[in-house]
């Protein structure tokens, strides 16, 4: 079985080191990247399973590779922020981060982290959700995962697709936040809402003609997210 392939990008040398004995400990084949620009050219050329994301970086920073990646990649992606970098953090989650990791950081919280995501991120089993549904102006068909609104093409990351699916599976039950992030994320995530917010907005984005008066996902003030049924 091929072992799963972790990109590390970080321009500190020592962080670069200091992780690929810890993930190679852990039994992944580790690739490292020194700024934004390398790691680019490594995701395309070697299609590592997950990326570890610095975000300061010369020539280019982690914010400007994360959304150049997500134009040809949905690759797991964990961000790693500054203390109390909350922007960072919330800029890194919209533009299609899985998950973010304040410095300095425990590794083995991080390995923890990214057993969660690939674990969760693998394609499901048994899975309910019908080929093709429409639920007004959105066609989605999990066949295929398309997704078009108006007859536009909207592309969506792996954690949008999961949420996508949690919804439309459970659609006409109120989805509780921290059954949402248990399902997706991992039970030690159950309690992160803001993480699952800046993901629902930006699905919304995507989907709704009208993001701030949702009329697919709707918002349960304090509690959680509901599609409705689709009409037969």
């Amino acid at each position: 079985m091929r072992r799963l392939r972790i990109l590390v990008v970080d321009d500190e040398e020592r962080i670069r080191n200091f992780l690929r004995a810890k993930l190679k400990a852990s039994g992944y084949e580790v690739l490292t990247a020194t700024n934004g620009l390398e790691g680019l050219e490594q995701a395309q050329a070697q299609e590592p399973d997950l990326i570890v994301l610095d975000l300061l970086m010369p020539k280019m920073d982690g914010l400007e590779m994360l959304k150049e990646l997500r134009t040809f990649s949905e690759v797991p992606v964990i961000i790693l922020t500054g203390k109390g970098a909350d922007t960072d953090k919330i800029k890194g989650l919209q533009l299609g981060a899985d998950d973010y990791l304040p410095k300095p950081f425990n590794p083995d919280e991080l390995v923890a982290r990214i057993e969660a995501i690939t674990r969760r991120l693998q394609p499901g089993k048994g899975r309910k959700t019908p080929e093709v549904i429409k639920l007004g102006d959105v066609t989605i068909d999990f066949g295929n995962r398309n997704v078009l609104v108006s007859g536009e093409p909207r592309y969506l990351t792996r954690i949008e697709w999961l949420l996508l699916s949690q919804l439309i599976n459970n659609a006409g039950r109120l989805m509780l936040y921290d059954e949402l992030l248990t399902r997706i994320w991992g039970p030690e995530y159950r309690d992160d809402v803001q993480i699952l917010r800046t993901c629902i907005s930006r699905l919304r984005n995507k989907l709704e003609s009208g993001p701030n008066n949702p009329r697919l996902i709707r918002t349960i003030p304090k509690t959680g997210y509901i599609i409705d049924k689709p009409m037969d």
